[in-house]
Order: C-alpha cells, then structure tokens, then sequence
C-alpha cells in the first residue's frame, strides 16, 4: 500500500547502522542446544522448493554505487580514485542535509540517482520506505510498508535497522511486525511487487539483519527466541528457494554475507553460539566453529582464504577461522584467537593483509591477517556503534556523539583529521563518487568538497 500523507513528526530519533544495532543480549533464560554431529551439518535442507536460485542474472553494483550492505563487495572498500573531503562541520563542505521523519538506524541504500531509507514510527504504528534524490536530497516518494501493531525493541534499536538492498529492478527491505518478519520487494517506483512472511519471531530487542544478493536470491536471517530461519527467496516472485533452520534457542542479530571464500561460495553466519557457513545455491550446513559468543551483531569479512567474525555477549572475542572445512571445525581450522576487547557491534574492514577493528568502546586496532599480531592500538574518543571504512589509503568511523575520524590505512598509526557535526552517527557511512553519505540521529547529511 502506498502512504503518502504522513503526518508531521514532532521529535527526531535515533540512527543506527545496519548493520546493526545492539546493546548486550538482555535475560531470559537459555536452554542448552544439543551439539551437531558432522553428518547433520552437511545435511540439506528439507524446504518446498518454489522457486529457483539460478533462472536470474546476478544483481551487480555499478561504479559509484552502494546497493547492499557493506557497499560493492561486501567488505566496506570504496571504489579507488576518490576523493572524499577529511575536514567538515556543520558550516563546511555539507552539500545538502535533509532531515528525516521517524526512526531508523540503517544505512542508506544508494542505486544510479536514488537514495532508499527504511524508516519507521512507533507512535504512527507505520513502517516506510523512502527515496531521496541523490544529488540533491529531496524526497520522491515514500511508501508505507507495515501499518499494525509494532513489536517492542531495544531503546537503540529501531523499525528500520535492516539495510535495503536494489538489483537495479527492485528494492528489498525485511521488517518486524508484532510477531513476524516479513521481507517486502518494492519497484523503483515505490509500488510493492511482493511481501513474503520469512518466520515467526519473538525477539527481546528486536529485528535487525540486512539482506544479501546472490544470483536470483535475496537471502537473510532472522535469529529470535526460536522459529531461526536461513531464507533464500526468488527476487522476482518472493517465493522459497530454500530455507535452513540456525539451530538456536536464543536471538542473534548478526547479517548473513555471500563470500567467495576457500575456493566456493559461502552464506556466512556470525551467531547465535556459532560461526556457520552455508551453501548458497541450496543452503546446505557446510561448517561450523563454536563461538565467538553467544549473541553477535557485527558482520564476517573474509579474504581469499579465511572468515574474520566478531561478538558479542556475554563475552567478546575475535576469531579467524580457515573456511575451508566441514563439519564442527572448532579444532581443526581455527587459526586465531582475539581478545574481550574485540568489538560486539562494529564491524571489521579487511585490506591488503590487515584487518583494522574498533571496538563498542573506541579502543582501534590494526592486526595482522594471517596471524592477529597486533600492529598497533589506539582509543579514539566516545563510543562507536558504526564500522569504519576504506577509501584509498584513508579510513573513516564515525562515533556515537557526531564525532567523525579520518585514518590513514596501514602499519602505523596515523590521525588525518577529526572533526564533529551536532548528531551523532550509529549508521555506516557511505561514500561514492567523492562524497560521504551519513545518517545521523536525525538527517542524512551529504558531504563533499564545496566549490566555494
């Protein structure tokens, strides 16, 4: 249904990355889950087939573009060449800024001239999906996805915590009702194609994970109480492809990602107990390694060889882990170990050998990839639920505060520049065609070096 007279909203919320929110997992009491022998990890599973995972060409980003999450290729790497501006404020290098009804803690989806945000509104009971202009912000339609009950969530969660995803025909947006989750594909004209119900879902703080494409699949994760489902649904009709059960009693929060990793493609779960890979064509359980924690939030990022995953709670830890096994891998193909100061929300960048983390407290390291020598720390100020990003050889995180900072990438330590705006930042930011696209607590700022 299309919802365009919206209601003037008096008070602007909080904005969180995408990937994620996530304070620490909150109560309730966890059974213990039976542990999986080798033979039931390799299993297929056993869904209705209605719909099949190669009749479509694969979704493919165009240069300057950033359609799903963690941009191009999954990884927070911008495309080379660009060049983004290292000094602004709330009076320099701001092209436009709009300020954004609701509540949503995504980052923005950007396709050729559009920008798509998820939003949504407690008190409205309403859930929507927005396109901005990319050039200049203004609004070209907005689309009511959800009017109903709305289910209760985590203070630093929100309706709209899940990045879209655009193949250049559709957007797709997964979202929380009061007691499901369900996954909708809109056009590019703002019509809904398909809504689909993905799983029941019960959830302490509340739905989070953003999709991902792969050939004629949007695929994602709903990790709850219980009902945790793996789904692989046709970008064209919506219907199943296939869909796994994530053996769990409790809720994670964590994204699945699609690597081309140890010489096949791989779904990678970070969380609940588990770090779990799948095959993406049919969802086969290819491997697992217990930990990093119980409940996760950050995504994976993987090389050539190996997964880098990160969690959570109750207790923190780093883990890379050969990707090249099957069955419970925990002993066999877990090649190093982090500390509890490794991140719970943020998630890590990996470039040219180093994988750069920061962790929920601003604590920033550099470690080596093969081995998780630490090259260097450093305790950047405030609090971070954002993950930082590669440009050439910058990075840039922002903070919970407004606070954002520019790094330059490699084995030393170095502080290009630091610089505020007045809202703070828990989405991630994207950057394109030399300009910094941020969602803040309250707007969407577009920064970029002015002609004046």
């Amino acid at each position: 249904m299309q919802g365009k007279g919206f209601c003037d909203v008096r008070r602007f919320v909080v904005l969180f990355l995408c990937v994620g929110f996530g304070l620490q997992f909150v109560g309730g009491c966890r059974k213990d889950v039976p542990e999986q022998t080798n033979d039931e990890v390799s299993q297929v599973p056993e869904a209705v087939v209605e719909a099949k995972i190669d009749d479509m060409a694969s979704a493919v980003a165009a240069v300057g573009d950033w359609p799903w999450r963690r941009g191009p290729g999954g990884d927070n790497v911008c495309e080379a060449g660009q060049n983004p501006p290292t000094k602004w404020s709330e009076t320099e290098n701001i092209l436009w800024k709009v300020e954004l009804a609701g509540k949503g803690h995504a980052t923005p989806c950007v396709y050729g001239a559009r920008i798509y945000l998820a939003s949504g509104d407690k008190k409205q009971e309403s859930i929507w999906m927005q396109c901005l202009d990319r050039e200049t912000g203004n609004e070209v339609w907005r689309t009511e996805v959800y009017q109903g009950k709305m289910a209760k969530i985590h203070g630093d969660n929100s309706y709209g915590s899940a990045m879209p995803a655009c193949d250049g025909e559709r957007v797709y947006f997964p979202y929380q009702t009061g007691d499901e989750v369900r996954m909708v594909a809109m056009d590019l004209a703002g019509e809904i194609v398909w809504d689909e119900l993905l799983t029941p879902y019960t959830s302490i703080q509340g739905f989070s994970a953003s999709p991902a494409l792969y050939k004629s699949a949007v695929i994602v994760v709903v990790d709850g109480k219980e009902n945790n489902k793996l789904t692989a649904l046709h970008r064209k009709t919506g219907k199943v492809i296939w869909q796994s059960e994530v053996e769990a009693d409790h809720e994670s929060y964590a994204s699945a990602v699609v690597f081309d990793v140890a010489g096949r493609m791989q779904v990678i779960l970070v969380g609940p107990d588990h770090v779990r890979s799948y095959d993406p064509d049919n969802g086969e359980h290819l491997w697992q390694c217990d930990g990093p924690a119980m409940c996760c939030v950050a995504v994976a990022v993987a090389d050539d060889k190996m997964v880098y995953a990160t969690g959570g709670f109750p207790k923190k830890a780093l883990f890379a882990i050969d990707a090249s096994g099957s069955g419970n891998v925990t002993e066999t193909h877990l090649v190093w170990k982090g500390d509890d100061k490794s991140p719970y929300v943020p998630s890590p960048l990996l470039a040219d050998g180093l994988l750069y983390a920061v962790n929920d407290k601003g604590l920033f390291r550099c470690y080596e990839a093969a081995d998780g020598k630490i090259l260097w720390e450093e305790k950047l100020d405030g609090n971070f639920y954002s993950s930082p990003v590669l440009v050439g050889e910058r990075i840039y995180v922002f903070n919970r505060k407004g606070k954002g900072f520019v790094l330059k990438a490699g084995r030393e330590y170095e502080l290009v520049a630091e610089n505020e705006l007045e809202q703070g930042a828990f989405a991630t930011p994207v950057i394109c065609r030399g300009r910094i696209l941020l969602r803040t607590m309250e707007a969407l700022y577009c920064l970029g070096e002015s002609e004046n």
